[in-house]
């Protein structure tokens, strides 16, 4: 039995967009109104963790309500026909409730917190938010786990290693801006087939050897799926 084709699919912001979830993109450098300054990098942390707590606290109600969208589920449907890995830098967990089995998530994940000390200590966050008092087993305060502005994406060999390893690279939603989860794209072997589904304008030097689907991510997947479903 031939073994099916790996799809790798790294997913940003307009992935989750029609789930009516925002980036900071979309608002001016803005996210919801606040300033990334002051909620999401580790000096806002430390100089006021009341105000993180409840941006995050806020983000997270925001990602309850939400539901997947069709093309979440898209994803979850050519593990059907293909070995699926998604690589996301979505904070929220829309992939995993719309069925897909393999996800890396290289930001961190809002329904988790984790110590401030130890960042291998991480917790399902309880009644939907982290209280200031909150504490790991170490004895610090809990936070988000999430990777703020400035810190090190800890997952980022993991991705690497799986990017490698595509016959079918697909990007979605992405602004392909942000390092150094943008160089993702640049490890993929010359040999794989590459799509970007996203509605923007992208400079010639960036789609260099890949095919772009001007598409928001429902309609593009749709029209990608069925490409490669029936061309296997």
């Amino acid at each position: 039995m031939t073994k099916p084709k790996k799809i790798v699919v790294f997913t940003g912001a307009g992935m989750s967009a029609e789930s009516g979830l925002k980036t900071f993109r979309d608002t001016n450098g803005l996210w919801e109104e606040y300033r990334i300054e002051d909620v999401a990098t580790p000096e806002a942390w430390q100089r006021n963790k009341t105000l993180v707590l409840q941006f995050y606290n806020e983000r997270l109600k925001q990602v309850i309500n939400a539901k997947p969208n069709k093309g979440h589920f898209i994803l979850a449907e050519l593990e059907k026909h293909f070995d699926v890995q998604i690589i996301t830098q979505n904070i929220d967990d829309l992939h995993e409730r719309a069925g897909s089995k393999n996800v890396l998530h290289l930001h961190g994940l809002i329904t988790k917190m984790r110590s401030s000390v130890d960042e291998k200590l991480i917790y399902s966050i309880k009644n939907n938010e982290i209280k200031l008092g909150d504490l790991c087993e170490k004895g610090s305060q809990l936070r988000p786990h999430i990777v703020w502005f400035g810190e090190m994406v800890p997952e980022m060999d993991n991705a690497i290693n799986i990017v490698t390893q595509a016959d079918i690279l697909i990007t979605v939603g992405t602004s392909l801006v942000v390092y150094p989860a943008a160089g993702l794209i640049h490890h993929a072997s010359k040999s794989s087939e590459k799509y970007l589904v996203d509605p923007g304008n992208f400079d010639a030097s960036v789609l260099n050897g890949i095919q772009q689907i001007k598409k928001t991510a429902s309609q593009g997947l749709d029209e990608l799926k069925a490409l490669l479903v029936n061309n296997p």
